[in-house]
């Protein structure tokens, strides 16, 4: 214990010094107190790192989908006695699209779409990959580059000639990672010439391999690829790319109400396709996401609480095992007001210490978890600031009545106690 006798004349400097010299005399108990506020800034760091981080995600993977970008699927295909999920029906085709970009303004790009599974098979390698036919429109209403060969042109797609586009996956796994170009490769039965080699764009943010594709003519791949499922000149999609972002709402509403009119649908009937703006999908995917984020802070922030109020037992244990110090602090000169702001002290920095600690190992954990699990490193910028003034707040508040109680102590009393 410090020495009391300066404390008639105390300076707040004392006060901090008699605060420590507290705290490091009992390290265990200091420790313990801690614990729970080092609990609770690391679960509130690390809950809304994964929370932002899925977010972070879900944009990537819908933004990677192009930009501008609006989808039109097929409705849910109705049986006698259920009702299958939607673009399970075969409502849009070749005429659709063609109506879309002939009639509707403001739209940069329109390409109908088909796509399936199939194994490749290239030079005694065999993999298995995505395709998709399409026209010479896809490119510009996914935002995909050629890095090397050209795209297919609207002569050779109207023809259906069986020539393809690859990702750089597929470049790898059939070519060794060689230039594929004028090489055949036969998908599923169907041979193929390879013309072209996608700019490779990496994973999505859902961890799917956006470079794992192949691109072919949408009436070989249609006839010839995945003729099963899709028939006549039915399509699957519809890439409608807006000129701007400006024009998104009005081409989509412009969209609906020329396919109602085609598909010969009447007021009050439901839609047998689906007209979806990426742009909506994104701003509900993040309001959802942030929704989360909020959801899971708040579970942290209960620990945090739960911490404090281990600070207040904790520090009502000190004031009735320190009682006979309090009495002779406060008969040789403190004041109340002394006492009151060393306790306050004490608790504010085990509070504080036990913050930043939480806010390191909640960090630490944030970047573990994204290395081990592909998972977006996602700190929020007002993680420390707000985890660490959250923290003092904590002391503040569950030091106090521990605190008044030792400021109100007697000292007579308290030199009776034993």
């Amino acid at each position: 214990m410090s020495k009391p006798a300066s404390l008639a004349s105390v300076r707040p400097i004392d006060l901090v010094r008699f605060a420590a010299d507290a705290i490091i005399a009992h390290p265990l108990r200091s420790g313990l107190t801690a614990l729970g506020v080092v609990i609770g800034v690391a679960a509130v760091v690390l809950m809304t790192s994964i929370g932002l981080g899925a977010q972070q995600r879900v944009t990537s993977a819908i933004s990677g989908l192009g930009s501008n970008l609006i989808v039109v699927q097929p409705g849910s295909q109705r049986g006698a006695f259920v009702q299958t999920g939607a673009g399970t029906g075969i409502s849009i085709n070749d005429g659709d699209a063609a109506a879309i970009a002939s009639q509707i303004d403001g739209v940069a790009a329109v390409a109908p779409a088909v796509r399936g599974q199939a194994q490749l098979a290239a030079e005694g390698a065999n993999w298995n990959s995505r395709i998709e036919g399409v026209t010479s429109s896809y490119l510009v209403a996914r935002d995909l580059t050629i890095a090397s060969g050209r795209m297919f042109d609207d002569r050779e797609a109207r023809q259906g000639r069986k020539v393809a586009v690859v990702g750089q996956t597929v470049v790898n796994e059939l070519f060794a990672g060689q230039d594929p170009l004028g090489r055949r490769v036969r998908v599923g039965t169907v041979p193929f010439e390879i013309i072209g080699v996608l700019t490779a764009k990496g994973q999505s943010g859902m961890g799917q391999d956006q470079d794992d594709i192949i691109l072919g003519t949408l009436p070989a791949v249609r006839s010839r690829v995945v003729g099963r499922r899709v028939k006549g000149d039915a399509v699957q999609n519809i890439y409608v790319k807006a000129a701007t972002e400006d024009d998104l709402g009005r081409v989509q509403e412009d969209v609906t109400n020329l396919l109602r009119e085609r598909h010969r649908i009447r007021p009050g009937e439901e839609d047998d396709f689906q007209v979806q703006n990426l742009a909506s999908i994104l701003q509900a995917s993040q309001a959802a996401t942030q929704t989360f984020t909020v959801l899971l802070a708040a579970v942290g922030a209960i620990s945090l609480l739960v911490g404090g109020v281990g600070i207040m037992n904790i520090m009502l244990v000190a004031v009735t095992e320190r009682t006979r110090e309090i009495g002779l602090r406060m008969a040789v000169g403190a004041r109340r007001s002394h006492v009151l702001i060393q306790f306050a002290l004490e608790a504010v920095t085990l509070s504080l210490a036990g913050g930043v600690i939480g806010l390191s190992l909640g960090a630490g954990g944030a970047l573990l978890m994204a290395k081990l699990g592909s998972w977006p490193v996602a700190i929020a910028t007002w993680a420390a600031p707000v985890s660490l003034g959250f923290s003092v707040l904590v002391g503040l508040v569950f030091g106090a009545y521990p605190s008044w109680r030792a400021a109100q102590l007697d000292p007579i009393e308290a030199l009776r106690r034993e």
